[in-house]
């Protein structure tokens, strides 16, 4: 017990305190420390109460209950130091540089001081970043700011005044005392993150998948025009991460609470809505993105093999995923998955080198780019739109990795930095690989490599392997938000109906992403850019600006700029879904 005492912060000492104060008796302190006593026989007297306190060890087994005294103690001796600070006495305790409180009369403070604080500056100097961004998740349990934690086995101290999911016990001898004790929230934990490790962070929560698209996307607006498109997103998607931060800055919580505190819980509900949506279009992309590949490389190896009869079909693919998926939407504890994201890390690395050599040496050893290559294209220009912005969609771990940093307030200069170095990182994947392969480019730019290469097979397979084994990541925020809606607080822990209808429930979600994954296979590049328009334009530009508008903004020219935003990235938002579905029609949902 003394060394769960030791780890409460002051705020819970607090509150067991006055939590303690109605049941311990008022006689007995756990205080070693004669001006403490007195201050406690004041306190006793002033109330009424008899001044001669004793020590709790006289207590039958007060050796046993000791640390509860004493964590009354110690809040009357805090109380005790900020009135003798307002007298100019000396303190006794004292703030380091990173504003934690070590006390001079708590035995071994000192030390365990120099403990933590050595261990922290060997953390932040040794590991710069979460192994993945799901180690991330894990530490700080939030997506978009929101607590994404299981909540079934938590409940307040005391009595539950919320009053959902679990019946009120009356009060009686058979009670706890002090029940059972609310897990602290991942998002109230402070920051401890260094500004390298956030970084490294910011790299992560952008690199993945949806730079797989870029190239198609390329030859669908024209080498010019899809790089000014998309530094012109990323500038674009830059400020409105900006507003974003500014609203958190003045109303604090995360995205959806942003939203409620700003105009009420439909707003939440809608952008939370508008998550949830975009986070399943991610799986159904990933679930393409996979079998496809998947069907590139067993042709690839067949052909060398004599067995094309055996080679099974996309949509064959598709479903023969759920063998993987279903379990692993079962898993609660996102941090399970941290091995996982953790191997899909390390393909897509692999990938993206494969990829600029290739690019890059042929170019060279052709001496320009390929000769289809235009700079714009009228036919499908609208698909480069949806296609940039689904690949700058990191709004959801913004907030979440500015929560984790050790000073927040540098946030806004990191990511600024951030968004520019993935500008141009994404910006060549692009262009390079359109240059090389010009109007054959396709929409998984690892099947334009060469088939009868073993290592480009091998590239293929790792990379696939890498989206199948994230695409549970991607789902765990969706599902999380939409059990919220559904079940509220009711534990499947306790009961195991609720945690089999939440098993059930996660079943469907996955088929009815594997049945959309169905009818968009064989256009990724569409669908990729259907998912941009309709799922992550609100997300980034309509809803920051709506919000920075109404409640942040105070010049006329700021509000007429937030306002521009907001009403143009609907209006984009209308054109652009409105194109790539004709776009899709008229094509008759032709493969590359």
């Amino acid at each position: 017990m003394a060394d769960h005492s030791n780890s409460l912060t002051l705020d819970e000492e607090r509150r067991d305190a006055e939590i303690l104060a109605r049941h311990l008796h008022p006689q007995f302190t756990g205080s070693l420390e004669p001006e403490a006593a007195a201050a406690e026989e004041e306190s006793a007297a002033s109330s009424g109460q008899s001044p001669e306190l004793q020590s709790s060890l006289k207590l039958q087994a007060g050796d046993i209950h000791r640390d509860l005294y004493r964590i009354e103690a110690r809040s009357k001796q805090a109380r005790l130091d900020k009135r003798a600070a307002s007298f100019s006495f000396p303190p006794r305790q004292y703030e380091d540089e990173n504003g934690e409180v070590v006390s001079a009369q708590e035995p071994g403070s000192f030390r365990r001081h120099f403990l933590r604080h050595h261990h922290r500056h060997r953390s932040s100097t040794l590991v710069l970043t979460t192994r993945n961004f799901v180690e991330f998740l894990d530490l700080y349990g939030s997506f978009a700011g929101e607590d994404l934690a299981e909540t079934e086995d938590e409940s307040s101290v005391g009595p539950d005044h919320e009053g959902e999911g679990e019946e009120q016990e009356e009060p009686g001898e058979r009670r706890p005392l002090l029940g059972r004790r609310r897990r602290v929230s991942r998002m109230g934990r402070p920051g401890d993150a260094s500004n390298m490790k956030s970084f490294f962070t910011l790299l992560k929560a952008f690199i993945g998948t949806g730079i797989m698209f870029l190239p198609k996307a390329f030859r669908n607006g024209g080498i010019l025009f899809s790089s000014i498109t998309l530094v012109s997103v990323a500038a674009i998607t830059a400020l409105c991460f900006h507003l974003l931060l500014q609203c958190r800055k003045h109303y604090g919580g995360g995205y959806g609470e942003i939203g409620e505190r700003i105009a009420g819980p439909r707003l939440r509900a809608l952008i939370l809505g508008s998550i949830t949506l975009s986070q399943l279009s991610f799986v159904c992309a990933g679930i393409i993105f996979t079998a496809e590949n998947m069907h590139t490389f067993l042709r690839a190896v067949a052909s060398t093999t004599d067995a094309h009869h055996h080679i099974w079909s996309t949509n064959q693919l598709i479903f023969l995923q759920l063998l993987i998926l279903i379990p692993l939407a079962f898993i609660r504890n996102i941090s399970k998955l941290g091995p996982a994201a953790l191997l899909a890390d390390v393909f897509i690395l692999i990938g993206l080198t494969y990829i600029y050599y290739y690019d890059i040496a042929t170019i060279a050893s052709r001496h320009g780019l390929a000769p289809s290559v235009v700079l714009f294209n009228p036919s499908s220009f609208t698909l480069t739109i949806g296609s940039s912005i689904f690949t700058f969609e990191g709004i959801g771990l913004i907030l979440p990795i500015q929560s984790s940093m050790r000073k927040p307030e540098q946030f806004g200069p990191l990511l600024y930095t951030v968004m520019a170095i993935i500008t141009v990182l994404f910006t060549a994947v692009g262009a390079l690989s359109y240059g090389t392969f010009g109007e054959a480019t396709k929409t998984e730019i690892i099947t334009n490599f060469p088939q009868g290469d073993r290592f480009v097979n091998a590239v293929q397979f790792l990379y696939s392997l890498a989206v199948l084994v994230g695409t549970p990541v991607q789902l765990f925020p969706a599902v999380r938000i939409m059990e919220g809606r559904l079940f509220g607080r009711l534990s499947g822990k306790r009961d195991p109906s609720i945690k089999w209808k939440k098993n059930v429930f996660r079943t469907a979600i996955v088929l009815l992403c594997t049945l959309i994954s169905v009818l968009g296979a064989g256009d990724l590049d569409k669908f990729v850019a259907l998912i941009g328009s309709f799922a992550c334009i609100p997300l980034v530009y309509i809803y920051p600006a709506y919000l920075h508008w109404r409640g942040v903004a105070s010049s006329p020219y700021v509000k007429c700029r937030d306002l521009l935003i907001a009403v143009l990235g609907f209006a984009l938002m209308v054109y652009s879904t409105a194109t790539t579905v004709s776009v899709w029609v008229h094509s008759g949902g032709t493969r590359d």
